[in-house]
């Protein structure tokens, strides 16, 4: 038998049927289910009398649309109470499990899931979300689908796909103090371009991999598909099976053993031969933060705003003088010296206890700038609770931030977290497109250390000359 990748032998578990095109069919294991993406899968169940294979393979939580504050209050009328509370009817009538806004489980899909032991190595998992990549880092064929997927995922519990080719991203080395694992996936796209993995389905691999918590490690895979990439994966191990064990919907004791002897031998055989292959050595990288309107067009903090005049490919030159008209900034310009006006800290991306814990450690004793205004949106109900009994919540509110309950909030502005036009905002969110936290918002993308920082300088700088991870 061939030698395989962690991504062939979860592919090969899971295929029903293979097509004369090329194409398969999949069982999927599992479904998250959210507001903006569900309406019409469930409109297409009614219109053509069809229930729900297993409705016990989905939970559903509307994370998009909900508020960040004034949680115990009515949603007011408007397209976000209307999303939640079709949701919930839908959820009612279907039979599929709905997680409320107030409940302790509440948060956003990718948070959650893992946090549930819902997310676990081996499965695929499927959302109609696009970050459904985030899941890959416990092992799982993980991605994004469509309106009509979802309704074929809840009729059928399978979806007819192409399989990807494969790329493996080698990471060497240890990260420096004040880099962080986001400064990794920014350098990785900054390097291989956001079509760069178009077509592959990424594994993440070498000997870093293994010093990343798997908060980190979620990170990484969350950020594939701003690669181009809509599967990344991460080979199952001990730090994977200690995060897993125990939650709510893991494996029981009974069935520990056997289920953990199959995810170790899920990783990737010695000699599989992969499509393509990236090497990092993350020893040499620096803070990143984005300048343009994509997670490519991404440097190091230290350096300037690149000439589009230099470039020689005219597609790629004009978009650099696109981006850089949108984001108001010239060439030349020094990164670290760039004022902004909001910070968020938050999302599927960055929104995880440990993400605020490195926030924390920047901002205590400290003051947001007068110029700044500043919100911490925590990624779950399970998080801000967490956060809330290391006192973490003090640190933020008394260096002048608002703390928030959860939501996708600011990543995505589909409630009143939003940039107004000119707004320029450092973000830990995983997407700086033209608009995406408001219309006429200018977003900077980079790590929670860097957005702390940011919001106590007033302007985006190097963390590290804060000297703010003095005590490590």
């Amino acid at each position: 038998m061939n030698a395989l990748t962690l991504y062939d032998k979860v592919w090969r578990q899971h295929v029903v049927k293979d097509y004369y095109d090329g194409t398969s069919l999949l069982y999927i294991d599992r479904h998250l289910v959210q507001e903006v993406s569900s309406p019409q899968a469930f409109a297409g169940l009614v219109s053509e009398g069809r229930n729900l294979v297993r409705p016990a393979a989905h939970i559903a939580v509307a994370d998009h649309a909900v508020p960040t504050r004034l949680r115990h209050m009515p949603l007011p009328d408007g397209l976000a109470a209307r999303q939640v509370s079709r949701l919930q009817a839908n959820c009612e009538r279907f039979g599929v499990h709905y997680i409320g806004m107030n409940d302790n489980r509440h948060g956003i899909v990718h948070v959650i899931g893992p946090e549930l032991g819902f997310t676990l190595p081996g499965l695929t998992l499927v959302c109609g979300d696009s970050h459904t990549s985030t899941h890959g880092a416990f092992g799982a064929i993980a991605f994004g689908i469509g309106a009509s997927e979802c309704e074929c995922v809840f009729a059928t519990q399978t979806l007819r796909q192409q399989k990807q080719k494969t790329m493996r991203v080698t990471l060497t080395g240890a990260l420096q103090p004040g880099v962080a694992v986001k400064d990794i996936i920014l350098a990785l796209i900054a390097r291989i371009g956001t079509n760069g993995g178009v077509g592959h389905a990424i594994e993440y691999a070498g000997p870093t991999i293994a010093t990343l918590s798997m908060e980190a490690r979620m990170t990484l895979c969350n950020m594939s598909i701003e690669a181009g990439s809509r599967v990344g994966m991460i080979a199952p191990d001990d730090v994977t099976i200690a995060y897993v064990r125990g939650r709510k919907l893991a494996p029981t004791a009974e069935q520990r053993d056997a289920a953990e002897a199959y995810w170790l031998s899920l990783a990737t055989d010695a000699d599989a031969t992969f499509d393509r292959e990236v090497e990092l050595d993350v020893s040499a990288l620096v803070p990143h933060v984005s300048w343009g309107t994509n997670p490519g067009e991404t440097a190091p903090v230290s350096s300037i705003i690149p000439d589009p005049a230099l470039e020689t490919d005219l597609a790629r030159r004009a978009k650099m003088e696109r981006s850089l008209r949108y984001m108001a900034l010239k060439p030349g310009m020094r990164l670290d010296e760039i004022a902004i006006d909001k910070v968020f800290i938050g999302s599927c991306t960055n929104g995880r206890i440990e993400d605020l814990r490195l926030a924390a450690q920047v901002v205590v004793g400290r003051q947001v700038a007068s110029t700044v205004s500043g919100i911490v949106v925590p990624g779950s109900a399970s998080v801000r609770l967490q956060a809330e009994a290391e006192g973490l919540d003090r640190v933020f509110t008394d260096a002048g931030f608002e703390w928030r309950d959860a939501g996708c909030s600011m990543c995505v502005a589909m409630n009143d977290d939003r940039l107004e036009p000119g707004d320029r905002c450092a973000s830990t969110s995983n997407r700086n497109f033209e608009g995406r936290q408001g219309q006429g918002g200018r977003t900077h993308l980079m790590s929670p250390a860097m957005a702390a920082a940011a919001a106590i300088a007033g302007h985006l700088v190097d963390v590290r000359s804060l000297e703010a991870l003095s005590n490590g």
